[in-house]
């Protein structure tokens, strides 16, 4: 049966109780008669054979007199393993090589990865912390964490991981175990810890359960002292040891004996390491574990045996390898003279040794290779070991509280600040939460005084809902995990004001110290404090994804053990990697980014932005070259776009779409049943649907601005001035101010227009500048307010006005054309096109500025079929109609304002595609003249967004057409996940 949930966690307890087990003979048990066993026992002195039992300590960080001392002792005594200390990858893995060279039996070669490799090799994914796992529902994803680690140990050259923690950490207070266990529930730990093994084992590398017989219940650290476990055998037997013997019944390859006073189980007092009770009656011939042995750390104070002595009573008790052996010969000599005193038989010794070649066998050791070197770092943190990393942090959040304010939603209705409480820095967490909706940012270090707290407050009441992070927790219990008085004090202030969201970077036990923190609008419980955790925190509370996590542990009366509200996602954009939706980044970035800067390095534009999104999930957002040519403001995601032609599908038509759903618009009336003004003229008879889809034989365009020209080339002083007045009061660009009244003389002409002879496919905006009236008519709001009320601010695309001179500072704003023709100026945060410009800078055909992620937003709605955020904008047939061809008879590929690809873009090749040529039919989107462009693809659930200033200085640039940008990114993309990833 597949272990994927909770659910199955309990049937197995159920069964686990029920029935008795019985051991399982580890994989590498098969091996123990195999020839190149045989071969090198046979080939071994008695020395040997005890010096393969011995595992010395090796640290890569340190220089190269270390490394050779260690050299030496291999050649010297030739022990039967090493374990990997503090390191970077490279140069871990060139002493492992070297070591292996040195030795005469190839090295098992360990590591104490509990969280990965990364708990000693830097540069590596961290994985998550036991405790965090233990809120974990869906067990897959920790056995793939499993195999992760084995991929990594093995690129590394190590065969063996002293790793899962398997004790259940019942006692909130211990100081050793702690966040490092799954949880306090036995059957959790038993699970997670078999899960984590299975994972390893299964992809070939050994795992290591430890403490046996369970350190989860103690007050003292085994590193400094010897610990107590009080209890009675028989709650050992149904607590402490349960997980191992699960994990024995499961066929696990190794266990460590922790160094614990065990009473019920040795009542000398004896170490239980060095305990013939504990390792040989209890572990071996009780409980019935058929694998390896190895103990913990030789060279802690809990073991209270001087060196060699403690070796020795190690084997004797039953261990097969002592681990961080500080003196070989010493504990080498020690136990060939206990053989010689009949303490210990030489069977004994040879049976141990055979378990030890045994397990060289099994991990590849008798055909060994030495590591490759090249690219180590790279392929350690690969993506594909990300998108474990990810889904585990998603779903080990917890959220303990939410009182209606989960995901957060109503975005328009709400002034949103974000909070760090315990950092003096921009955090991560902020920087996510901004690409949700328009928030201001504050934070108070762990050390402020209540000064500082009382005048931040003071900002804070100005906000109807405030997100909080709560940082700088430590993992241990000490000083209260290391928050500060004036934290606690924020934390409270806080929730009696019932406004906050609070989320929990850090050990959940932790929360102890948060007196009434369970009165908040809402707590979610991240586990722990680091840029990938505080990112998809933020993600969550938008609703980017579910939350199902469970306390692995009881915290107090307020937060018991299992406790945690589920949080359904809500169709909001997630922000991730390519290969979370089995896209290959190397491969994606790789193309994208020789395209994008061929458009630089040709002077296309200055700089460029692309986004893809795949199924809602934006996996890559990047930005390219400067907003000028002169290079001094790099493009950042934050910068805002006049989006020229896009405005036609992103302002007027969501709201004419929604109002076809209110039946206030009928597409298949005559559009001068909403424009009144065509009445009487050529066009009163005109189809709604036809002027949408381009086929209403309506002119292309007309240059408003030049009909206003005199005999001398020269603008009509009685339409435009430099200086605003109470007529001139129409704001076409800095200098420059257009008399209200010529607004109804380009309507005029736009009535007087002649048609077209003939019913054919004409690109026509025209119609597009009288949108903003109509839908100012008939919602009785002014068209901008409902537009931003209706769907910008819902959608958290705050960014998107028009006129961005007036929200934004110019440094954000993306420059466009200097005009040397009409408005004899750099247009920056004015409008490009001149028409919309006469109209005050508000129009439907173009006119819209944003930044490039909350244009993606409004498509993605689209892509969702009218659904965006746990809100349904238009309903799912509007979308379905204005998408489709409206025309195909008449060789019209338009939808309805929405672009198409070429009736037969499948034929043709890249360069005259348009756009993408494996673009679906079932796609749309839209250009803009200024180098902008959007498109969704609802068959493969692909959304591109391209951003660029391509007529900065002039418009006399064709280059983007010419060397065909933005059609080729778009097939590169496709070409990336076309082919496997995987």
């Amino acid at each position: 049966m597949k272990v994927t949930n909770y659910t199955y966690i309990i049937i197995c307890a159920f069964l686990f109780n029920t029935f008795e087990l019985h051991a399982t003979e580890p994989p590498f048990s098969k091996y123990k008669n195999d020839d190149w066993v045989n071969q090198q026992l046979e080939q071994l002195t008695l020395e040997e054979k005890i010096a393969q039992l011995m595992m010395i300590t090796v640290y890569p960080k340190q220089n190269d007199a270390s490394k050779d001392a260690i050299l030496k002792k291999i050649e010297s005594y030739k022990p039967g393993g090493i374990l990997i200390m503090q390191g970077t990858p490279c140069k871990t893995a060139t002493w492992i090589n070297q070591f292996q060279e040195a030795s005469e039996t190839p090295l098992l070669v360990a590591v104490d990865g509990e969280w990965g490799p990364a708990m000693r090799i830097d540069s590596t994914i961290i994985y998550p912390y036991a405790q965090t796992l233990g809120a974990i529902q869906d067990t897959t994803f920790i056995y793939q964490m499993g195999r992760d680690y084995a991929y990594q140990l093995k690129l590394l050259g190590i065969h063996m991981n002293f790793a899962p923690v398997a004790d259940i950490n019942t006692n909130p207070n211990n100081p050793v175990i702690n966040f490092r266990s799954f949880g306090e529930d036995k059957e959790n730990v038993a699970i997670k810890s078999w899960m984590v093994a299975k994972g390893m084992q299964d992809a070939g590398v050994i795992p290591v359960a430890k403490h046996f017989p369970g350190h989860g219940d103690t007050q003292t650290d085994s590193h400094k002292t010897l610990p107590l476990v009080p209890h009675s055998k028989k709650r050992i037997d149904t607590v402490e040891s349960y997980p191992f013997r699960y994990l024995a019944e499961k066929g696990i390859s190794g266990i460590m004996s922790g160094h614990l006073n065990v009473p019920s189980l040795d009542e000398s007092g004896k170490t239980s390491s060095l305990s013939k009770k504990v390792i040989n009656e209890y572990l071996k011939t009780e409980i019935g574990f058929k694998g390896f042995v190895v103990t913990d750390a030789i060279t802690m104070k809990g073991v209270q045996a001087a060196p060699g002595k403690a070796e020795f009573e190690a084997i004797n008790a039953g261990n097969d390898m002592v681990e961080f052996v500080p003196d070989l010969e010493k504990a080498i000599s020690s136990i060939v003279g206990a053989i010689s005193k009949n303490q210990i038989s030489e069977k004994e010794i040879n049976e141990k040794c055979r378990t030890i070649l045994a397990l060289k066998r099994w991990v590849g050791l008798n055909e060994y290779k030495p590591t490759i070197i090249k690219d180590l770092t790279y392929r350690l943190n690969s993506p594909y070991f990300e998108v474990t990393n990810r889904k585990l942090i998603k779903g080990s959040f917890t959220v303990l509280v939410n009182n209606d304010a989960l995901p957060v939603q109503d975005l328009e209705k709400t002034k949103i600040a974000t909070l760090m409480i315990g950092s003096g820095q921009y955090t991560a967490f902020q920087k996510m939460l901004a690409k949700y909706t328009e928030v201001d940012h504050f934070r108070i270090s762990k050390n402020a005084t209540e000064k500082e707290w009382v005048n931040l407050r003071q900002k804070l009441e100005n906000y109807s809902q405030i997100i909080a992070g709560i940082d700088g927790i430590h993992r241990y219990s000490s000083q209260k995990y290391g928050t500060t008085e004036i934290q606690r004090k924020a934390v409270s202030d806080l929730v009696e004001e019932n406004k906050t969201t609070f989320v929990f970077f850090g050990n959940a036990y932790a929360l102890k110290h948060f007196e009434n923190i369970h009165h908040a609008k809402a707590l979610i419980l991240a586990h722990q404090d680091n840029k990938l955790t505080q990112e998809l925190a933020a993600q969550l509370i938008f609703g980017a994804f579910d939350a199902n996590g469970k306390l692995p542990i009881t915290i107090d009366q307020r937060f018991k053990l299992n406790d945690g509200h589920e949080v359904k996602k809500n169709s909001c954009f997630s922000y991730t990697i390519p290969e979370e939706a089995k896209i290959n980044s190397k491969r994606l970035y790789r193309q994208i980014d020789s395209i994008a800067e061929l458009g630089i390095s040709e002077k296309a534009y200055p700089g460029c932005q692309v986004l893809v999104a795949k199924n809602g999930q934006v996996i890559f957002h990047k930005c390219y070259g400067y907003q000028t040519y002169d290079s001094i403001l790099e493009v950042t995601q934050e910068n805002i776009y006049d989006w020229a032609s896009v405005t036609k599908v992103t302002g007027p038509l969501p709201v004419i779409m929604k109002l076809v759903d209110e039946k206030k618009i009928n597409i298949d009336a005559k559009f001068s049943d909403y424009w009144p003004d065509f009445k009487g003229s050529n066009k009163e008879n005109l189809k709604f649907r036809e002027i949408l889809a381009h086929q209403a034989r309506l002119a292309s365009w007309i240059p408003f601005w030049s009909t206003t020209l005199d005999k001398n080339g020269k603008l009509d002083k009685q339409v435009f001035s430099d200086h605003p007045s109470e007529k001139f009061c129409v704001r076409v660009s800095e200098k420059m101010y257009m008399n209200v009244d010529f607004k109804k003389e380009m309507f005029d002409t736009i009535r007087t227009s002649k048609l077209e002879n003939r019913h054919r496919y004409l690109y026509s905006g025209l119609s597009f500048y009288l949108y903003p009236d109509i839908i100012e008519n008939m919602t009785g709001q002014p068209y901008e307010d409902y537009l931003k009320e209706t769907f910008f601010k819902p959608l958290g695309a705050y960014t998107v006005t028009h006129n961005a001179y007036l929200h934004f500072p110019l440094k954000q704003i993306i420059p466009t054309e200097n005009d040397d023709f009409f408005r004899m100026d750099k247009l920056h945060g004015f409008v490009h096109d001149e028409g919309a410009a006469m109209m005050g800078g508000i129009s439907g055909n173009a006119g819209l500025f944003g930044n490039t992620n909350d244009l993606a937003k409004l498509f993605q709605m689209y892509l969702q079929k009218g659904y965006f955020g746990g809100r349904r904008y238009i309903s799912e047939k509007t979308i379905d109609e204005f998408t489709r061809i409206q025309y195909a008879e008449n060789k019209n590929r338009r939808g309805l304002g929405f672009d198409k690809p070429l009736i037969d873009n499948n034929k043709n090749n890249l360069k005259d595609a348009y756009p993408a040529v494996s673009a679906s039919r079932s796609s749309f989107g839209h250009s803009g003249y200024t180098g902008t462009f959007a498109w969704a693809d609802p068959e493969n659930g692909l959304l591109y967004i391209f951003m660029s200033n391509r007529v900065h200085p002039t418009r006399e640039n064709p280059k983007l057409y010419e060397l065909n940008i933005r059609t080729a990114i778009h097939q590169a993309i496709y070409d990336s996940f076309e082919k496997k990833a995987f």
